[in-house]
């Protein structure tokens, strides 16, 4: 695979200026674990070992690493993120992610915050910025360093759960600074992408919408291409671009990991799992599946129910 280079550290990549932030997030995070918090759109997370390799889904939003190191990997190219970086992503992209560096005395910490399309589209009409390039499409993944003014609106978002009479009128302010940082910032240019209006970039995104929502649904590549207004071959070389993947393979995937979990959380049988996300074949899933997580379905749950 290869490694997305991280950018230079600079001042928000010293200890120093990530402080209040761990604080913070100790605050709430005392053990490991993943805190849904009154916040929708946060979450926050605690590990204090390194972690296997754990394949989900990952939204519309950006990523901080406050402590340690987390991996993620889309198709073939590697993102690896430390104390002080942020990941943002621009669309729901399967992922295989785990964390890389975390100890009892020195805990992985993080934050995920989504981010509304809407919003992202209203922000960047609103601000004076060059018109992102039309022609161009770039991955839906990208790493960059917390400038300070970013990573100060974060933090004071984050301790803003220890004032929750204040949330309801201050969250949705920090919130939408933190958008506008990210506009005028590193990952500016692929949120712009994102949003300008007939891009290839918008175009992909919508079919990637598209097939989250109707994944167990026949899926021709041919029609996709057709609703965004591409020949087979542009969209598919575009979709690659975007998402490090196949049209088909990132079909594949949504439809894969969603029988993993039935299997999981529902106690579904394989055979019933792979007809429910849309396979007509069972020795077809059975296959894929495998090739995917490394085992049959069968031997792949059991796996993770002793893992727990």
């Amino acid at each position: 695979m290869e490694a997305a280079q991280p950018a230079q550290h600079g001042e928000s990549g010293e200890p120093g200026a990530l402080d209040d932030l761990a604080r913070a997030v100790a605050h709430i995070a005392h053990s490991d674990g993943d805190y849904v918090t009154a916040i929708p759109e946060l979450s926050l997370h605690r590990r204090s070992t390194t972690t296997e390799p754990l394949h989900c889904i990952y939204g519309f939003g950006v990523g901080i690493t406050i402590r340690g190191q987390k991996r993620v990997a889309l198709g073939d190219e590697v993102f690896d993120y430390s104390a002080g970086q942020s990941l943002l992503t621009t669309a729901d992209l399967p992922v295989v992610t785990h964390i890389t560096r975390a100890s009892a005395a020195q805990p992985f910490m993080g934050l995920m915050l989504r981010l509304d399309p809407r919003a992202v589209v209203q922000a960047a009409a609103e601000m004076a910025l060059p018109p992102p390039a039309r022609d161009g499409t770039q991955r839906a993944m990208s790493l960059g360093e917390l400038d300070p003014t970013l990573l100060g609106a974060v933090t004071r978002l984050v301790q803003l759960l220890a004032e929750p009479r204040l949330m309801p009128q201050l969250a949705p302010l920090l919130q939408q600074e933190i958008l506008v940082r990210l506009l005028a910032g590193r990952h500016g240019p692929q949120l712009q992408r994102l949003v300008a209006f007939g891009s290839p970039s918008q175009q992909v995104a919508q079919s990637m919408a598209w097939l989250k929502m109707n994944f167990t649904r026949p899926v021709l590549a041919d029609a996709l291409a057709a609703s965004a207004n591409m020949s087979p071959s542009t969209f598919r070389q575009h979709f690659r671009a975007m998402a490090g993947m196949s049209p088909m393979q990132y079909l594949k995937q949504l439809r894969l990991q969603e029988a993993r979990q039935l299997m999981l959380n529902q106690g579904i049988d394989a055979g019933t799992a792979g007809v429910r996300v849309g396979y007509e074949s069972a020795s077809q899933f059975s296959r894929e599946y495998a090739r995917l997580f490394g085992a049959p379905p069968l031997r792949d749950i059991r796996r993770m129910r002793e893992a727990t």
